[in-house]
């Protein structure tokens, strides 16, 4: 179930000095230890997975609390942090280049914690689908650059994955969680943290666009020939169609990367190929052939409903808020549960953790700053 609300990520340069990288590492480690030796490491899964949880990490740890920062600093300190021989977890990929060592990484958790090959290629295949899902299936203007793959000696796994939109500088995270993952397809996220709520993202995930999958999938699999011909016959009715397909203000910043959406010319024919002599038996192994990427998803998706009437839908997935909600229910009523076990598990984790009193109070001063500051937005 998605959560609710909107969030600010404003794309901040720059790196965490040294100084700073050595303290929240030392008390990410400690944290980590307390609430994994207590509480297992499917618990901690569960709450690096949960936003109001990552982003009070995050301050805890002392990175700005609304900066896209928070994505890649606190994910990186985890993963210096925690290893697969003390803690049963362990944290795949990262940022930029290093998202590419991610195969590689699983492949050497999976052997320490004695998975099989079947089992490792499997979490392999999950690690590249869920970026391919947020890359291509979900097209809002961000692109990815961050992906953090956490896997757990139980065989459990989470995402942690961030794209960014250059046109306007803002971030958007993506929360992925095994245990509440049924679908790699079907609105699978934990949650998805975003500052700018467009007013128009294509969403082939949503439960809305099943018709529009179908439909895709129908007509990848049809002879090259017929597909061209399905294509062609879009052409008289392509440029009035198109227009429903934008914005209609032109407030929103990124309106004009639908131009994108002229179809024909886009359309990689090589992969429809690829596609067709693959016969792909649903959406997922759609999405899963090399070289299906935004431009082939949009174009099947306009075929869909220029020929076929199958709509996709076009309401962005983001919902979620820092703010926990506002006090007088704007943009929702804050949920208080949420954000007490929040703050109450961090806090705890805290004082039991073994460092000194300053580093103490300063984390639970910097907590403390936190709640009032999100609470009231």
């Amino acid at each position: 179930m998605y959560r609710t609300g909107v969030a600010n990520l404003p794309l901040h340069g720059g790196k965490a000095p040294a100084w700073l990288t050595v303290r929240m590492r030392k008390l990410a480690k400690e944290i980590a230890n307390i609430m994994i030796d207590e509480q297992g490491t499917d618990t901690f899964l569960t709450r690096i997975s949960d936003p109001y949880w990552f982003q009070a990490f995050g301050c805890v740890l002392a990175y700005d609390w609304h900066s896209s920062g928070v994505t890649t600093v606190l994910t990186a300190i985890l993963k210096q942090a925690l290893s697969p021989e003390e803690h049963g977890i362990a944290i795949c990929g990262g940022k930029g280049k290093t998202s590419r060592k991610t195969p590689m990484e699983i492949a050497d958790v999976g052997e320490k914690f004695g998975f099989s090959e079947n089992r490792i290629q499997a979490l392999k295949y999950t690690s590249r689908m869920t970026a391919k899902v947020d890359n291509t299936a979900i097209q809002a203007g961000y692109q990815l650059y961050h992906h953090a793959f956490l896997l757990s000696e139980n065989k459990k796994w989470a995402v942690i994955q961030q794209g960014m939109s250059s046109e306007d500088r803002t971030a958007r995270r993506y929360h992925w969680l095994s245990d509440t993952t049924a679908s790699l397809i079907v609105e699978p996220h934990n949650a998805i943290v975003g500052d700018v709520k467009r007013e128009k993202a294509l969403n082939m995930t949503a439960k809305a666009s099943e018709g529009a999958r179908k439909a895709s999938v129908d007509i990848a699999k049809e002879p090259l020939v017929k597909v061209m011909r399905l294509f062609e016959a879009t052409r008289p009715l392509h440029q009035k169609s198109l227009q429903e397909w934008l914005p209609k203000t032109g407030s929103n910043p990124w309106h004009q990367s639908f131009e994108a959406l002229n179809m024909p010319r886009n359309i990689n024919w090589e992969t429809m190929k690829r596609a067709y002599e693959f016969q792909p038996k649903n959406y997922e192994e759609l999405l899963s052939i090399r070289g299906v990427g935004p431009a082939t998803v949009r174009g099947l998706a306009l075929v869909a409903e220029l020929v076929y009437g199958e709509k996709p839908s076009w309401a962005d997935p983001v919902k979620f808020s820092f703010a926990y909600g506002g006090k007088d229910c704007v943009p929702f009523p804050v949920d208080r549960r949420a954000m007490d076990e929040s703050i109450q598990v961090l806090r705890q984790a805290v004082q039991a953790a073994k460092i000194g009193d300053k580093e103490k109070t300063r984390s639970l001063q910097r907590l403390r700053r936190f709640v009032p500051e999100n609470a009231n937005s």
